[in-house]
């Protein structure tokens, strides 16, 4: 199991939210070169980068993701806001993995497109959800689509990388949502980075035991409730 801390940019600064709401943010370091530089020197396996001002459609951190690309050496892979095919391909050329959400919900000829183009080890989905339906457009919109659903559509499609997150506990530290990682983690051929709501230790290791790709770590790593050492431990 990878251990993947997350790195959430806003106006230039490392940030978290509590449940995708920019209005309850909590700033960590005005410098995220060197929070990515400390977090690969801790043992870090990939780091997993969000641009949250695209995502909200408030702006972008293109310049300082590719700053952070130009110091560290372990895989990086981007989100936020990549909803258009030109911003895709610039993107890709910088980093290892594109995480795509919006639009894989909603343009699926564009993304058969890209999967054609970059291969599916390239791109990761982003299946967002609150109690096992699917939400987009930075967790502000909600949908009817099933979860596990969308999931197995996608697969069928030839993709295998899926960032799998509860939005109801992402930035809360309540503890993972095993239920739906479980389901998820039990199809065939599917690679799950399982995101939200890790608060230390054993839910680390209550996650590993679903055999996921890879964990995101996020507010309890800059809240000190865990660090990566421990978390490679069990991973």
């Amino acid at each position: 199991m990878k251990i993947i801390p997350a790195i959430d940019l806003m106006n230039g600064q490392v940030v978290r939210l509590y449940k995708g709401d920019p209005k309850q943010k909590t700033v960590y370091s005005d410098d995220p070169v060197e929070i990515a530089k400390k977090w690969e020197a801790d043992g870090a396996d990939m780091l997993h980068i969000v641009d949250l001002d695209a995502t909200l459609g408030l702006g972008s951190n293109i310049s300082i993701i590719k700053k952070i690309l130009k110091q560290v050496s372990i895989p990086v892979e981007v989100a936020g806001g990549l909803r258009n095919k030109s911003l895709i391909f610039d993107v890709i050329k910088i980093c290892d993995r594109v995480v795509i959400g919006t639009l894989a919900f909603k343009d699926k000829n564009l993304l058969k497109k890209l999967l054609l183009s970059l291969g599916p080890e390239k791109i990761v989905i982003s299946v967002d959800h609150k109690d096992g339906k699917i939400v987009i457009h930075g967790w502000q919109d909600k949908t009817e689509i099933k979860l596990i659903d969308s999931i197995k559509e996608f697969l069928e499609m030839g993709f295998t990388e899926f960032l799998l997150t509860n939005v109801s506990r992402d930035g809360t530290m309540e503890g993972p949502d095993l239920e739906f990682l479980e389901q998820a983690c039990n199809l065939d051929k599917i690679n799950v980075i399982a995101s939200g709501g890790i608060s230390n230790v054993g839910d680390v290791k209550d996650v590993k035991e679903k055999n996921p790709y890879g964990v995101i770590l996020g507010k309890a790593l800059y809240e000190n409730k865990i660090t990566i050492g421990e978390a490679k431990k069990i991973a």
